[in-house]
Order: structure tokens, then sequence, then C-alpha cells
């Protein structure tokens, strides 16, 4: 299936700007409190000051001073990944995203396969890797930075990947991530949870595999009493207004079309399309959603906790 074109376009501010801040849906009534929406721009009452220009955390630990790095096990087409991020005064002052082959030698070095895909999709991977690194340095986020039309693929894998290294980072936790890429789904039921709330909700996922297929998905946002925001109906209606659909509308949509995509010959979670209005919620979707595959590659039914960043 074809994957389609993700884009974000957002403002960033600085180590407030982290991805996955409090995951609300985009464009209620009340400061942007949706995935990235609620780490890069500020509150309603910091708009209101003419002297900050920065997002304050209030959640979510720092990432500390450090290399933290991330492979892949397998090799897809004679490469597999390899990623490292080195974190200095609580920031990321270098990327290196690259895809290796058994020798080491970087994808971007492959002229042939640079040059058969720049025909195909316009553009390579000496112009995407280099990209991908220098933007996540300047945005601090991932999902801050603009995916690249023919790059879909190879973006998700890196705003998945990037952000299992901001994660590890905040726990300081130096062990390379191995990620057993393109194994058989494990059976059994695998959750991610976020640990605070922002505009009174965080996100709960979880996912179930039966016979290598993904049977069920509950991905949803819910309050101190385990109330869903699909239940909300003041906030479906103001952001119904506001952006032409709502949680009660996006959220189903997300989970079926999750089931559908992943569970299609050669399918991906990049073969889902983005729901209009609802953006930044659907890409932290989408990353949390490979977390978990990720974690049925190897059949581990740990819980993930995300120390997401809140800001006001």
């Amino acid at each position: 299936m074809k994957a389609k074109k993700l884009i974000v376009g957002m403002a960033v501010f600085s180590f407030a700007a982290l991805l996955l801040g409090g995951c609300g849906a985009d464009n209620n009534n009340t400061a942007s409190s949706s995935t990235s929406e609620s780490t890069s721009q500020t509150s309603a009452s910091d708009s209101a000051s003419t002297e900050s220009t920065e997002a304050t955390v209030v959640a979510g630990e720092p990432m500390q001073d450090g290399t933290y790095r991330l492979e892949e096990k397998n090799y897809k087409n004679d490469y597999r990944v390899t990623f490292e991020i080195t974190v200095k005064d609580g920031k990321i002052v270098e990327s290196k995203y690259d895809n290796v082959n058994a020798d080491g030698e970087s994808k971007t070095e492959n002229t042939e396969y640079n040059e058969t895909m720049k025909e195909k999709a316009g553009i390579s991977p000496e112009e995407f890797i280099p990209k991908f690194n220098e933007e996540l340095v300047a945005a601090q986020s991932p999902s801050s930075i603009e995916v690249v039309s023919g790059a879909t693929h190879s973006f998700d894998s890196f705003q998945n990947y990037a952000q299992q290294l901001i994660q590890a980072a905040q726990a300081g936790n130096t062990e390379t991530i191995e990620i057993d890429n393109g194994a058989d789904l494990k059976d059994g039921t695998y959750t991610l949870e976020e640990k605070n709330y922002s505009n009174g909700y965080r996100v709960v996922f979880s996912m179930t595999v039966a016979d290598g297929k993904i049977s069920e998905s509950n991905y949803d946002y819910l309050n101190e009493a385990g109330e869903s925001k699909k239940d909300d109906a003041s906030y479906n209606e103001n952001m119904e207004a506001k952006s032409g659909t709502s949680p009660e509308e996006f959220i189903p949509n997300f989970n079926e079309a999750f089931v559908s995509a992943v569970n299609a010959e050669d399918g991906s979670v990049a073969d889902m399309d983005v729901v209009s209005g609802a953006t930044h919620s659907f890409h932290s979707f989408v990353i949390y959603a490979q977390q978990l595959l990720n974690a049925a590659e190897k059949g581990d039914q740990t819980t993930i906790e995300v120390d997401n960043f809140v800001t006001e």
C-alpha cells in the first residue's frame, strides 16, 4: 500500500518543545493541548505576557546528559537503522540517525540507491538523512520537523526511534535499545500510558495481538476518573466547531484504521490517512502505535510509561 505523506508544521520554542507533552485534542476551547501543540506553544495566560516567549515545563523529567543509542536488529533491503543522540545540558546537541549495511556503510553513500530513489520518489537518503538529524537538533522534537515527500516511511521510523531515545534520555538509561524490526508480532496485550495529565487528560493505549494479527486497538484519552475524552460533550462540541472533528470521531477512527492498515499485506502505520483537524493527535497516535508494535515484535508486554512533557 502506498504510504501517505505526514506533514507537521509547528512553532518551536525550546526544551519545552520536546515531543509528546500532554496529548490532548487539537484545537479545543482551552490553550493548545495536543501532542505537539501543548509542548511547543504557550498557554492563553502565557500569551498575555509581553516578556515570556517560552513555555514552562510543569511535568516530565528533563533529559539527562549522555549518549543514547538505538539499533535495528535486522536488515531490510540490505540496510538497518542505527541511531544515536547526545544530550548536553538537557538538550540534544548531536543526532546520528543512519541506515547502514553489513559493512557499516551508510545508505547516503550508495550512489546507485540514491539515484534510483531520487528518480522514483524525488528525494534520496543523501538528502533526507542529514535533514532529519539537523532538524532534530534544531527543534529538539521529531514532531517539529516537516516530513519530505517521498520519505514518509523513513520519517516514521525516525520519529518513532527519536522519541524512544528521548524517553531513554529522560530516564538516563544509556543501554542500547534493540529493535527486532520485521519480526512476527507475538500474541498478547501491549500497553502504553502517559504519566502526566495535560488539560485534564492523558493517553492510555492498549493493543491486542492474536494469531500474529492485531485483533483490537484501544487508544484513548482519560481523565483522573478514568472517563474518556470521547464522552466530554463540551470538549467535543468546541473542537468540532473549531476544527471540524472531535475526539468522539477521530479516536475510533484511529483505532479502526490502525488495525486495518497493519493487518493488510505489507501493511504499515504509515498507510493510515491523517485526519484533518486532528493532525497533532494523529502524530502522537502513530508514534505510540509504533512503540507498541516494537514491543509486540519482541513479545515484551511490560507497560510502556511515557513521562510526557506538559507545559503552561
